[in-house]
This record gives C-alpha cells, structure tokens and sequence, in this order.
C-alpha cells in the first residue's frame, strides 16, 4: 500500500481486499459505538423539531473511547458542562458516524463486496478533495478510539517496539500506525 496519491481530479488509494475490509470494519465499529449509547439522537419526521432538540446528554460518557472522542466542554463548572454537552453530543456524534459511513460507502462502491471471500482483490477508491476530508476526520477518530483502548501515550515508541509480534496489542498497534500513515498521505495528497 503506497497511501493516497495525488490526481487530477482528487486523490486516489489502492486497497487490497484485506486492507479496503480491515478499514470497512474499523468504521464500522466507529459507527456501532457512536450508536450505542443513550446520547444517539432519536429520529424524527419533523426536521424543524429535529434541528430544534436539544434533549442530548448531560453526562461525560461511560466508555473511555466516546469520552476521549467527547471531551468535558468545561472541568471545572459541571453545570456548563452538562449544557454544551447537551447542545452538541448529539450532532458531533451525527457527524463521526456520518465520516465513518462515507468510508464504508466509498469501499464498497469501488468493488469491496459485502463479505470478501476473493483472494487477490485490489480495489481503487477516488477522492474528490471534499470527498477527503469525512475520511481524514474519520481517520482520527478511529485513532483516537484505538490509542484509548491500547493505552498508547506520548514517546512510548519503545514499549510497542518491543511486544512481541504475536501480541495481539502488537497487532492492533500497528493498525493503528497504519491509520496513521493513510492520514498523513491523504493530508499531504490534498495538501
């Protein structure tokens, strides 16, 4: 995988089948978790009243990952707090699980059938530089929600590097970095 190249009309990425279904499931499991708490806006006919409904959550979120990906607005004035959250945890989570879907949408447009079952595939996925950026959003939420879950702190390079390769943290860690290296060569294809 070479990231994301510059086009004339975006950019472009070529995914193996493995890559385009590891990345389909990271968003996937972004999308589920953004989904699968009491802060999930509920869905109304009336978009008036929908744009209007400010019945979000007061409260930090339990899970550590929605708490990272939904930071405490004011620390030391919970009153204020629990209001910004109201006003805004329902439309941020929108927004993520809308990034994640795009990507997801994206895949499976550019060839990535429903389950992948064929060895060898390689699929293209085009980016217009509007296009690029729910994916680079996107991007850093599933880096975010993976650093959280594996612990990953600043300068800790050495600790990773020295796991073993069959640790699965190992494993997952390097997801990560290639999260990171998609990231950084869509930013530097748009830039």
């Amino acid at each position: 995988m070479d990231g994301f190249q510059r086009t004339r009309n975006g950019v472009v990425a070529t995914f193996s089948g493995f890559e385009a279904d590891l990345l389909r499931s990271l968003a996937s499991q972004l999308v589920e978790l953004l989904r699968n708490e009491m802060a999930v806006p509920r869905g109304n006919d009336d978009p008036l009243e929908e744009l209007l409904d400010f019945t979000g959550p007061t409260n930090e979120p339990e899970d550590p990952v929605l708490a990272r990906l939904f930071p405490t607005a004011y620390r030391d004035d919970e009153e204020s707090a629990g209001e910004f959250r109201r006003f805004t945890e329902g439309s941020l989570r929108d927004g993520k699980a809308r990034n994640a879907a795009l990507i997801i949408d994206a895949l499976e447009q550019a060839g990535l059938p429903p389950e992948l079952t064929e060895e060898g595939l390689v699929i293209d996925v085009e980016l217009s530089a509007d296009d690029a950026m729910p994916w680079l959003k996107s991007f850093t939420d599933m880096r975010l929600a993976l650093a959280t879950r594996l612990g990953v702190e600043e300068d800790d390079d050495e600790y990773w590097a020295a796991l073993p390769e069959d640790d699965p943290r190992a494993q997952v860690h390097h997801i990560y970095g290639w999260l990171g290296f998609l990231q950084e060569t869509l930013i530097e294809a748009v830039s």
